[in-house]
Parts: structure tokens; sequence; C-alpha cells
């Protein structure tokens, strides 16, 4: 859809690469190269995430409540002062 936008609508034609339909053939390997990048990175520890982006509140919420449970699993305290002593 975006690719024919490019080609349809004037104002968005600067965008058009006519090496991009060289580029397309190509989709099947690009797709292959991402999975394999996502199954071989993504670990339990430091997990990718699938973030919706059709719309920016929902993105954000997404993104937001990760960090969330992110930092709730890590459970950072604050430093106890250094050199002050109770009275």
């Amino acid at each position: 859809m975006r690719f024919q936008e490019r080609i349809d609508i004037p104002r968005k034609q600067w965008k058009f690469n006519p090496d991009d339909l060289k580029e397309r053939l190509l989709w099947p390997q690009y797709i292959q190269a991402y999975e394999e990048m996502l199954n071989r990175t993504s670990t339990q520890w430091a997990p990718w995430y699938v973030v919706p982006a059709n719309a920016n509140w929902y993105r954000n919420l997404v993104v937001a409540t990760a960090v969330v449970e992110a930092l709730e699993k890590l459970n950072p305290q604050f430093p106890k002062p250094a050199g002050i002593t109770a009275k």
C-alpha cells in the first residue's frame, strides 16, 4: 500500500526510487533474515517485543507496559545513604 502510494500520489513521488522495484524481488530473503535474527537474538533475559504501530496511543501503552514489567522484575531499590547514622 505505502509503496503504491509513492507512485500514485504526486506529493509522495519524491520518495519513490526505481531501485525499490528490484529490492521487492528480494523480499522473501529479507523476511527470512529478519526472522532468523529475531530467533537468534531474543533471549529470556533480553526478549524482543512486537509493538504495533498503527495507533500511537496503543503503541505507547504496549511500550510503557513492557518497561514497567521489566522494572518490576528487577525490583530496583534506592541505595542506603553513606555516612549517615541514626540517633
